[in-house]
């Protein structure tokens, strides 16, 4: 297996990968016909795709088939894996990328026939019924009655997903430096005591820092960041072994052992299953998909 590219850093998430094409102007949806209150449909972007930061005027449902999609909204960044989804509400700036070959779909609401509120992003159980409805109104011969009868379904059944696949940047100027770094390569080696040395502050002030704006150690923080990497590499098809390498663990053992403290199931099962997830512990911030941070 080829191991990863380390190529250009992107907007504000992982390092974009050779070939990446990017949309510096999102498509702007149609709104949904007089008689509609959602807009789907799908395609296969063929090589990797970013989408500089952009808002809708509608609500976007965004979810992916054999890949993953990530998107950053100001100091949070969404990983979400097959079987998941992202509810992103109107108005709200947010860049995004999905892996080459991922099936990627979409939906688009129009607010003021939605009933499911938030202002926030969130993640959504992207069931098999929830699916199919949004397959079925992809399409162009509905009558206005199924289309209606559908929508209703719908709304009954789309629920955020009790994993919010969510990493909480620092959003601290002492500290985002590390944050940005470590995006760009999540297997740098520096220590906290490094970082404290290389930004001529105290590693006190580099421990309160991590734990008052993620509620995380440096630690525990780097742990979660690297798994959430992770995902998306073992969705796009690379070994343990090569995953491992890219995030800097010296052996294969020790980065099983830490998705399995995160993740609360190993890297092979997580890709042989498409994203099987334990659960969460309760009052830990910044989990990813099933499970809190250990």
């Amino acid at each position: 297996m080829v191991r990863p590219s380390r190529a250009a850093t992107g907007t504000g998430t992982w390092r974009r990968e050779t070939g990446t094409v990017i949309r510096r102007a999102a498509a702007r949806p149609e709104p949904p016909a007089a008689a509609s209150a959602i807009t789907a449909g799908s395609r296969v972007p063929a090589v990797p795709t970013e989408w500089a930061p952009h808002t809708h005027p509608l609500h976007e449902l965004v979810w992916v088939r054999g890949g993953t999609l990530t998107s950053r909204v100001r100091d949070r960044i969404f990983t979400v894996s097959e079987g998941y989804g992202l509810w992103m509400p109107a108005g709200v700036v947010h860049g995004g990328r999905a892996t080459a070959g991922a099936e990627f779909h979409d939906a688009f609401f129009a607010p003021h026939r939605t009933p499911f509120t938030t202002d926030e992003p969130v993640a959504i159980a992207m069931t098999p019924l929830l699916e199919s409805l949004l397959t079925h109104l992809s399409r162009g011969d509905l009558g206005a009655g199924a289309r209606a009868r559908a929508e209703a379904v719908v709304f009954d059944v789309l629920q955020p997903s009790a994993h919010p696949f969510v990493l909480q940047l620092p959003g601290d100027a002492r500290i985002d430096t590390i944050a940005e770094a470590l995006l760009a390569d999540p297997a740098d080696p520096r220590s906290l005591e490094e970082w404290a040395r290389a930004l001529d502050i105290s590693d006190r002030t580099v421990t309160r820092a991590f734990r008052r704006t993620t509620g995380l150690s440096f630690a525990q923080w780097r742990q979660a960041l690297r798994v959430h990497r992770a995902l998306t590499l073992l969705s796009e098809g690379f070994d343990v072994l090569t995953v491992s390498e890219t995030l800097g663990y010296a052996q294969p053992s020790t980065f099983i052992a830490a998705f399995r403290r995160v993740m609360g199931t190993t890297p092979g099962a997580f890709s042989g299953t498409a994203g099987a997830v334990g659960t969460a512990p309760a009052g830990v911030r910044n989990p990813v998909p099933g499970v809190g941070n250990s």
